[in-house]
């Protein structure tokens, strides 16, 4: 099945990213609070959206409806969550310590890069856009029950840890979207199965640049 192959291909990145300092940091509470907001800001200003707009140009290539389906409740889905994200921080920032979110400003060059990857993958082809779009999904639930396990109690962000995890709920789109790799690994020429891996391997590629970028929180000298 094509998605035993991509979650092998995923799993080195994906310990990585669960590795990496940002989310060790939320797990035992010594993140820096500027961290996090730049984290937030950066997910609810821009990736989120633009992920949302690749999710619907994706939809629209679609091959059949149940693929355009699945993809367009994605879209709803994302845009909700970036709202409750973003409303959730602005009640538990001052809790945190964490400074308020303020203006948007521009997205730092991770955060750029990220979100022109999304938009060059869907604006390609049905197959890379779809492959793009997968890492996201999968590594959203991995990472965020793994906070929610091994998390230290009582420390300081168990409380965003908590309304940071997408609920019960988000285990079931996340099996409709590997359910659905599998069966295009099965419809697709080797072709455009190979550009969902290719794209599929940038991806994870992607979400760690994204958290190393809330990590160092780097913004443009200009």
């Amino acid at each position: 099945m094509l998605q035993e192959e991509l979650k092998e291909l995923a799993a080195p990145a994906l310990e990585k990213v669960k590795a990496h300092p940002f989310w060790s940091g939320l797990r035992d509470g010594s993140l820096p609070p500027e961290s996090l907001a730049h984290f937030v800001r950066q997910d609810t200003a821009y990736l989120l959206p633009f992920y949302a707009r690749a999710l619907a140009r994706t939809a629209a290539a679609a091959r059949t409806d149940d693929y355009m389906a699945l993809l367009g409740r994605s879209i709803t889905g994302t845009l909700e969550a970036r709202d409750r994200l973003r409303e959730a921080y602005g009640e538990l920032c001052g809790e945190l310590g964490a400074p308020e979110l303020g203006p948007d400003g521009m997205p730092d060059p991770a955060t750029h890069a990220h979100c022109a990857f999304f938009q060059a993958a869907s604006a390609r082809s049905f197959a890379a856009g779809f492959g793009a779009l997968l890492p996201m999904v999968w590594f959203n639930h991995q990472v965020s029950d793994d906070l929610l396990k091994r998390h230290t109690p009582g420390s300081r962000y168990a409380r965003w840890i908590e309304v940071y995890h997408p609920g019960e709920g988000y285990g079931y789109a996340v099996k409709a979207f590997l359910g659905a790799a599998d069966r295009l690994g099965k419809e697709l020429g080797d072709a455009e199965r190979a550009e969902l891996v290719k794209h599929f391997s940038v991806s994870t590629r992607y979400e760690w640049a994204f958290a190393e970028a809330a990590w160092s929180r780097p913004s443009w000298p200009f």
